[in-house]
């Protein structure tokens, strides 16, 4: 009896492992990038990480405003310009999200074949630090615009709906 229970069980943990790694297995194109990074850029879906400042102080993002539009009883109106403020991140995302790829290219592809220098590294290094504060600016620029187009009683709402029950 517990030889075939024993068995059962190290099959399952077995299947399991085996599902875990099949996942971890998959590389990203780019070496210095995990791939949920990689396809964050990739996507318009990177540096979310960034509005937290915003959020924190009752700035959402527009997108998970926009999820829940009629919780919050959103006119055309808010919905319009949220949207608007929404496509604007997504299309800074996208735009910076494939400037960071290519600069991660190019710094693996300079060390890996030993031609890097003093001013390619402070090239690309001050490169990829505008890269980060223009994407954290186009995301917190989405949330100010966001809360604007709130009212306070929509804002509490959305932040009620936001807590886990």
């Amino acid at each position: 009896m517990m030889k075939p229970l024993f068995f059962a069980i190290a099959l399952v943990v077995a299947i399991q492992v085996n599902a875990q790694s099949v996942d971890t297995v998959k590389k990203s194109p780019v070496r210095t990038l995990t791939l949920q990074q990689y396809n964050a850029y990739l996507k318009g879906e990177g540096g979310s990480e960034m509005a937290m400042v915003a959020e924190i102080n009752h700035y959402p993002m527009p997108d998970k405003v926009l999820k829940l539009k009629k919780e919050l009883d959103l006119s055309p109106i808010q919905i319009k310009n949220i949207e608007t403020a929404n496509n604007y991140m997504r299309r800074r995302r996208l735009q910076i999200g494939g400037s960071i790829i290519s600069t991660e290219k190019a710094l693996d592809s300079l060390f890996r074949t030993r031609k890097m220098d003093d001013g390619k590294l402070i090239f690309y290094t001050n490169r990829y630090g505008l890269y980060q504060g223009e994407l954290k600016n186009a995301i917190l620029q989405a949330c100010f615009a966001t809360e604007k187009q709130l009212t306070p009683q929509q804002i509490k709402r959305f932040e009620a709906l936001q807590k886990p029950n």
